[in-house]
């Protein structure tokens, strides 16, 4: 069906934009004002319509083919973009997330300030003033409030000026220590750190790892590992030292500092160095003394004070510069305590008495000095005075007496009657912590200086000072050895001599002879129950010292003869307690043993041994003024040079030699262990009153009247005499009691 009606006009859609064209073909509006806006109007949506003409000309669109590289790059860019960012926003996350988590499992405060694994030891002199340390010393807890306020701010400034500006690390300083290692030619991580406080604290507690004795080798192994700088310990130590800023204050980080830092010497915090070096508490620092143990921090054993006391004062300068460039103290304080430095206190500054801490170290069970977990305080019966003389003894004649490079070592022993160690010298390097102690742990023939227990036995069995012996050659069928024939040191003999002149010229015949006499096993008892321990020859060769002894244990011998026959026990000990105990748990009175040979044989024995001072081969160890008794001793070879003598208040013995027993030159017992003697002995009697030998006074010397003694009966002699000689009915008696005891237990002849 078609549509009915007029036919609707064909639709087409307005030309929105016409061309110049059309709009000049369409007739003209009615209205004026119309007419005349509408051209202006189309005009400027035409210009505003247009599109810009392409770049580079020619049609196809050449132009976009050239821009895609730069759109390339633009995309990678915003892609790479994105992807830093949100990883930032991860990493950050994690770290935020591994920050809270370290913090959480942080112990209290109070756990962080001592993470030793061993205890320390302090030792006393005989008046109670600290000399020596031992093992890792701690002093007293202290807070960054309690310590110094110079201390705190020296630590401050010279360490880490931002320390209260950081959150654990510190950016800049990292780039800092990355820039000054790179420009020194070291890799970035090496050298230079740019740690913080809190970061030296991480590592001071090894970012929280406990030392385990079954997983370290030992305690430097483990810090060690606890030192190490290896790019992911860095990140590690980064979020440890972020997580004690989570959970401590920037006065608990400097406490934990304050008592854990090591400062040389086994010094572990603060409060034990300012003891160490100065002898007070931490707390009455001043600003010399402040700025020298902050200026140890870097290098400890570079700037200890007791290594070297002019680099120290020189490092602290600078520390007090620092704290006046950062307004700690005024330029005044700093021009003045630079003009006065700190300096060491007494005990520091002497140093004395290493080789007698250690040789206490030694003595005593190891659970209470080497390996102990307790603070220990061990009271010794070492007298500052007397050892500073012994030392100095033995560097007079080394540097006036000796030639220079001489390799020779000495070592000498000083005590009191009962076995009180005063002073020890181990040998010519004095300022040495654990050194080889040649006074207690060289074993080494005696010598003459054995000579003395010879005659002792003798005495003890009824012979007298003033009985003679036939100095003639004479020799010895030792079994399985054969011949043997003892000569005197100057290869002459002298006849009939007194044993106090065969003792006083070191004469060697006459001495076999009395210990073939008496025989050597009584010798050997007698040595013995004096405290010579060590294994003793068995041949005839003993009564020339042909044994080996310690330095040690041959003065001890010595004291017992000056303390009456009765036998010595060397000891330096005298009071062990722990730290805050009321009591001691060990003691020592004195050294006093049994006797062991009777009285009037010891007063005899002191007299012959005073005429080897006065006119025999010691008389350089004369003290004018006051008695000395002693005795020289040359080994064979001249490998070892002895002396060893007492006066009534002291006993003293000097040892010479070569660790690698090379032959002394020129050097017998007589010559320069005497001059140490007596130079050491005269400086320790200054101001004591002169003292008598306990010793018997004959108004003659011997005269000899046709009789002596010999273990050979065709010599002459009378044989072995068997009838004791004491002054008096008790000596007599006890004599015969020794004796008696003797044979029954097998020990005489």
């Amino acid at each position: 069906m078609s549509p009915t009606g007029r036919k609707r006009p064909t639709l087409v859609a307005d030309q929105r934009y016409p061309n110049a064209k059309s709009a000049a073909k369409k007739p003209a509006r009615k209205t004026a004002s119309k007419s005349a806006a509408k051209p202006a109007a189309r005009k400027t949506a035409a210009k505003r319509r247009t599109p810009a003409p392409k770049r580079g000309g020619g049609g196809g669109g050449g132009g976009s083919i050239l821009m895609w590289p730069v759109h390339f790059v633009m995309w990678l860019l915003r892609m790479l973009w994105r992807l830093m960012w949100k990883g930032a926003v991860v990493v950050t996350l994690i770290i935020a997330a591994s920050v809270f988590y370290v913090a959480s499992t942080l112990p209290e405060l109070t756990t962080m300030l001592d993470g030793r694994a061993k205890g320390s030891v302090t030792i006393l002199d005989r008046y109670g003033d600290v000399y020596a340390w031992r093992g890792d010393q701690r002093g007293g807890t202290v807070t960054s409030e309690t310590v110094s306020p110079y201390l705190k701010n020296a630590v401050v400034a010279s360490e880490d000026k931002r320390f209260y500006r950081h959150f654990g690390v510190s950016p800049r300083g990292i780039a800092s220590a990355v820039r000054i290692n790179l420009r020194a030619g070291r890799g970035p991580l090496s050298g230079n750190g740019g740690s913080t406080l809190t970061q030296q604290v991480a590592k001071l507690l090894c970012l929280g790892v406990p030392y385990d004795a079954d997983t370290w080798k030992n305690e430097a192994a483990y810090e060690a590992d606890c030192r190490q700088g290896s790019l992911w310990r860095k990140v590690k130590e980064a979020v440890y030292s972020m997580a004690l800023e989570t959970k401590f204050s920037k006065a608990e980080i400097l406490t934990i500092y304050f008592n854990r830092a090591y400062l040389g010497a086994g010094s572990h915090g603060f409060d034990a160095a300012s003891r160490r070096y100065f002898a007070i508490p931490a707390a009455d620092l001043n600003p010399a003394q402040a700025a020298m143990l902050a200026g140890m921090l870097p290098k400890p054993s570079v700037y200890a004070p007791t290594n070297n006391l002019k680099r120290s004062q020189d490092r602290a300068a600078t520390v007090l510069r620092l704290m006046r460039e950062q307004d700690y103290i005024t330029a005044k304080q700093e021009a003045y305590f630079q003009a006065n430095p700190a300096t060491l206190s007494k005990a520091a500054k002497a140093q004395a008495g290493g080789y007698f801490a250690d040789w206490i170290m030694r003595d005593m069970p190891a659970f209470l000095t080497r390996k102990t977990t307790e603070d220990v305080v061990i009271k010794s019966t070492l007298d500052p005075e007397i050892q500073t003389a012994a030392e100095a003894a033995v560097n007079w004649v080394f540097a006036n007496k000796v030639r220079d490079g001489s390799k020779a070592q000495a070592a000498i022993v000083v005590m009191s009657a009962d076995g009180a160690v005063r002073a020890m010298v181990g040998g010519r390097d004095m300022r040495v912590t654990g050194a080889f102690n040649r006074a207690t742990q060289a074993s080494r023939q005696t010598g003459s200086s054995f000579k003395p227990f010879v005659y002792a036995a003798a005495l003890d069995l009824g012979y007298s000072w003033n009985d003679f012996v036939l100095d003639e050659p004479y020799c010895l069928n030792v079994p399985g050895s054969g011949e043997w024939c003892p000569k005197n040191y100057t290869r002459k003999h002298y006849g009939n001599v007194s044993l106090t002149d065969a003792l006083a010229k070191s004469l060697n015949v006459p001495a076999v002879k009395v210990s073939e006499a008496v025989g050597r096993e009584a010798v050997k008892t007698v040595a013995s129950m004096f405290g010579i321990e060590s294994d003793l020859a068995d041949g005839p060769a003993l009564a020339l010292g042909a044994s080996e002894s310690t330095l040690l244990e041959t003065t001890g011998a010595y004291a017992g003869i000056l303390n009456g026959g009765r036998s010595v026990t060397p000891y330096g000990l005298t009071e062990l307690s722990l730290v805050g105990d009321n009591s001691p748990l060990m003691t020592q009175t004195g050294g006093m043993g049994e006797r062991v040979i009777s009285k009037s044989a010891d007063e005899q024995l002191v007299y012959m041994m005073n005429q080897v001072v006065e006119v025999g081969s010691g008389h350089r160890a004369r003290i004018e003024g006051r008695e000395v008794a002693g005795k020289t001793g040359t080994t064979q070879g001249a490998k070892d040079a002895w002396f060893i003598g007492f006066t009534a208040d002291y006993v003293a013995g000097v040892w010479m030699g070569y660790d690698d027993n090379t032959p002394l030159k020129g050097v017998t017992g007589g010559g320069l262990p005497a001059e140490v003697w007596q130079h050491a002995m005269a400086k320790i009697h200054e101001g004591l009153p002169p003292r008598p030998l306990p010793m018997i006074r004959p108004g003659a010397a011997p005269q000899f009247e046709g009789e002596n003694f010999s273990s050979d009966p065709n010599a002459g002699g009378n044989g072995t005499r068997t009838q004791p000689r004491g002054n008096d009915l008790q000596d007599a008696v006890e004599n015969v009691i020794i004796n008696t005891l003797r044979s029954i237990f097998g020990q005489g002849n």
